[in-house]
């Protein structure tokens, strides 16, 4: 047994994202992120990609594994966290993952769900998307201009508009980790960026991170935009990266994770918590200060998804609040 960190391009954790995708988990370039921890096994082809914070080992997605070797990866993993005397959970797991934590004696319940357009399919052609297009539109009549650039070259641009974004936040705020994607770092060339500017200078970026699987393509990752500017800014710049992947025959944009989103009493398994799955609804309607569920899953639904994936949370032991908060600890929100 080895933990290491997964900041190395070379790393195990890139050939096991990109090779073990049968649990078609389109966040899966997220275990690439700087910060990240990796546990693996002697002779065991995969990884598991974890926080911790706490008395928590907070693991991101399940194992990026054969097959063969997913249970003894899983069990593994288990055994350490309680060799360190740590509580196990689990995030992000799809519904394959799901399953097996399931078999394998966790709590698992439904935590929200991720998004997804099938490009063939997709345009903004008709009245459904007349709004968005007048969005665009004003963004560009408004001097947008919209590029897709080389990261490290415009790291000081791009801290500018962070800064800006966090600012708007309020005082408290802090950048979420984790969960989230990043600009920069050894993962940087397997990203794309595309950049929106104003009279040259740049006011707002989309990143995409690599999706494997079935339904590979591009995930809208992280997304940032100097406030108060123009409207339509974001709407623009992913207009502009959709009409690119077209051309380049992308099968699937990906809108990524969004907690407490996409619930429903179909996609939850047998042994779920009834109190846990209570929670997840509750946060949805009246949870915006812990995270503005509402507001992403309106950005996501103005794209006319075609498939909701649903995705979820696995306990080892009973569903806790106090081991849910920690998801959030390890994703720096507080």
């Amino acid at each position: 047994m080895s933990t290491t960190s997964a900041t190395t391009l070379d790393s195990p954790v890139l050939r096991a994202i990109t090779t073990h995708t049968q649990s078609e988990n389109p966040s899966s370039f997220l275990a690439l992120n700087t910060g990240n921890s990796v546990f693996n096994l002697p002779g065991v082809d995969g990884v598991a990609v974890y926080r911790r914070t706490g008395r928590y080992l907070v693991q991101f997605g399940g194992p990026f594994a054969a097959p063969g070797d997913y249970g003894n990866l899983l069990s593994g993993l288990r055994q350490y966290a309680r060799d360190e005397q740590l509580h196990l959970l689990s995030v992000q797991l799809q519904r394959p993952d799901a399953e097996q934590y399931r078999e394998a004696g966790f709590t698992v319940n439904q935590i929200g769900a991720s998004w997804a357009v099938h490009l063939p399919e997709f345009t903004l052609r008709g009245t459904r998307f007349m709004q968005l297009r007048n969005k665009i539109s004003r963004a560009l009549r408004n001097g947008l201009t919209i590029e897709e650039l080389p990261a490290d070259e415009w790291e000081e641009a791009l801290h500018t508009i962070d800064s800006a974004w966090l600012g708007s936040k309020g005082d408290h705020a802090r950048p979420l980790e984790f969960l989230v994607g990043q600009v920069g770092g050894p993962a940087q060339g397997h990203r794309r960026l595309f950049v929106g500017s104003i009279d040259g200078s740049p006011v707002s970026y989309i990143s995409y991170s690599p999706v494997y699987g079935s339904r590979s393509g591009w995930m809208h990752d992280l997304s940032r935009r100097i406030p108060g500017g123009s409207p339509g800014l974001m709407e623009a710049i992913n207009a502009a990266a959709i009409e690119k992947f077209v051309t380049e025959g992308v099968e699937w944009l990906h809108f990524g994770f969004t907690p407490f989103t996409g619930l429903s009493e179909d996609d939850e398994l047998p042994g779920s918590s009834p109190s846990f799955q209570w929670l997840m609804h509750f946060l949805w309607a009246e949870g915006a200060a812990l995270y503005p569920a509402q507001s992403q899953l309106d950005y996501k639904q103005k794209w006319a998804p075609h498939a909701v994936l649903p995705e979820y949370v696995a306990f080892d032991g009973p569903a806790s609040i106090a081991a849910f908060a920690h998801i959030f600890r390890a994703c720096n929100a507080f």
